[in-house]
Parts: C-alpha cells; structure tokens; sequence
C-alpha cells in the first residue's frame, strides 16, 4: 500500500493551486516494475474488496467516486482496474455524455443526482457535472443549449456553478456520501502516443473519434478551465486527488489507495446483533442443528 504521506502530495483541498507545477509523469519517486506494481494495486483492490463488504453490511456511508480527465487520461482502466474487485451488487458505475433533451431540459445537476448510489453502495461517475463547467465553459454554444433564462447568464454564472457543485458536494458530505473526486492529469505529449496507438491497434479503433482531434486543438483552453475548476471546488469536504496519469500502472495504484485510505477513515464495521436477534440466531441454530443431526431417509 502507498503510504499516506504519497497520497496527502496529490490531494487538493484549498484554492492554492496549478496543473502546470504537477508532474503527469511523476511516480512519487517510487521506483518499481511492473510486476511489483501489479502485486500492489491487486493487494489494494482485495483490501477494497473487504471494506466494500463492509460498507454494504453496515449500510449508511456511501461512496461516490468522480473520474475527471482529458481524453485518453485512463478513467476506463482505473474503472477496470480499480473497482475490479468490487461486488458489482453494490457498486455502480454511470457515464456521462452528451446530455439528451430530457436531461437539458432540467438543471445541470439533475441527470448525475439521479445517478447517485443509495447508502451502502459505491458509485462511480465516468465524468461527471463537473463537465459544465469544463466542457461547456469551452464550448460555450453548448450553453445555449440548455434553455437557461437570458438574465441567468451573466458573467458569474461559472463562479455561481461553482458555488453550486459546493454546495451540492456539502450536501452530499452532510448526508453521509463521501465524494471522493479524481482527476487524471496526462501530458499533452502522452495523450498523443496514446491516440495514435488507439489508431494503430485494430482492437481499439472503435474507442477513437475524429472529434479527440478537434478536442485536443484546444488542450490550453481545457487546462486553463479544468485549473480554474479545481482551484474553486477544491474543499476539506470534497478534496481533489490530481494524479500523474502519464504512467497508468501509477495512477491506478494512487487511485487505489486514496479509495482505501478514505474508506478506511469511516471505520466500517459488520451490524451488531441485539440480544433479541442473538436469542433468535440462537433458536434458528438449534433448529438447524437438530435437522442437520435428523437421520436422512
């Protein structure tokens, strides 16, 4: 497991901060193989595993993890990777895309509150509402879209969303879900290879689109907004991780062992039974024991 002190060098929690001092290829000086890396995110994710159990059992926390990132960043393989030893009974993971009419048609918080796991179970939002003030913010057209009163969009209306993703997010906090927001931070020179390796490999063309192209034109425009974003939405309730994604073996292990750190940190335990459900069990297992101890015909 990574120690503490590796994972407090990526969360965010104040206003103070700026994508261009992280490193995308930093590995927090750890100097591993792939092997040894590959041993230790699978002993993460088997701790995970038990902690999900746990969370399930008990019933009243809830996590929420949130996947932001630029194309190609690896929010599908710390989804894969990650949550692998999950039970997928209690745990469940939504995409966000294009909104569709109906999802216009309400408030831009609305389609990802309904996507919000019940307590005991983990979500997983593959983006989030944190692409309306991303996305949006850099294509302002698609503002238009959204059928907002024209005296609501003045030029506070990104620092009003702001405001409310925080106040959402204390919401969340105060009602026992724990947001736990990650965004994979790719250098410009990686998300490159890693498109043209998408091109190149027959088994992963279907992944691209000629709109990653169009996108990536405009990589200074969504780091100067996704920068603008953390900085106003980095809280002690709802931290950021901003983890180096150019090495994916690293990413998934930080991802990790932030997701058991905070889990950890709610000190969940399995119900405890009343003396009338233990007198119960008691009866139940006598009952069971006397068929169990039943001659079989």
């Amino acid at each position: 497991m990574l120690p503490s002190e590796m994972i407090a060098r990526f969360r965010v929690d104040k206003d103070v901060f700026k994508l261009a001092d992280r490193d995308p290829k930093d590995t927090g000086g750890l100097d591993i193989d792939k092997t040894e890396a590959e041993k230790l995110l699978a002993a993460a994710v088997k701790r995970l595993s038990k902690l999900q159990e746990r969370l399930y059992a008990q019933g009243r926390w809830t996590v929420l993890a949130i996947l932001q990132g630029l194309d190609t960043a690896g929010k599908d393989g710390v989804i894969e990777h990650v949550f692998s030893g999950f039970n997928p009974q209690g745990c469940e993971v939504h995409s966000f895309k294009q909104p569709s009419s109906l999802e216009l048609a309400h408030d831009f918080l609305w389609r990802t509150t309904l996507a919000l796991p019940a307590r005991g179970r983990v979500g997983v939002f593959n983006r989030s509402y944190y692409e309306e003030t991303v996305v949006v913010r850099v294509h302002p057209e698609l503002l238009g879209k959204q059928n907002l009163p024209p005296k609501l969009v003045t030029g506070d209306i990104w620092k009003e969303r702001y405001e409310d993703i925080n106040n959402f997010e204390l919401h969340l906090a105060r009602s026992g879900t724990v947001p736990i927001k990650f965004f994979l931070h790719i250098s410009k020179e990686e998300q490159l290879q890693r498109l043209l390796a998408r091109i190149a490999d027959p088994d992963k063309r279907w992944k691209f689109a000629n709109h990653d192209v169009d996108e990536r034109k405009l990589w200074d425009e969504f780091i100067k907004v996704y920068d603008d974003t953390i900085r106003h939405t980095a809280t002690k309730h709802a931290p950021w991780y901003v983890i180096p994604a150019d090495r994916k073996w690293f990413a998934r292990l930080v991802a990790a062992a932030v997701l058991v750190e905070r889990m950890e940190a709610l000190d969940l335990q399995y119900p405890k039974l009343d003396e009338a459900q233990l007198s119960e069990l008691k009866q139940a297992e006598a009952i069971l024991l006397a068929e169990a101890k039943t001659p079989k015909r």
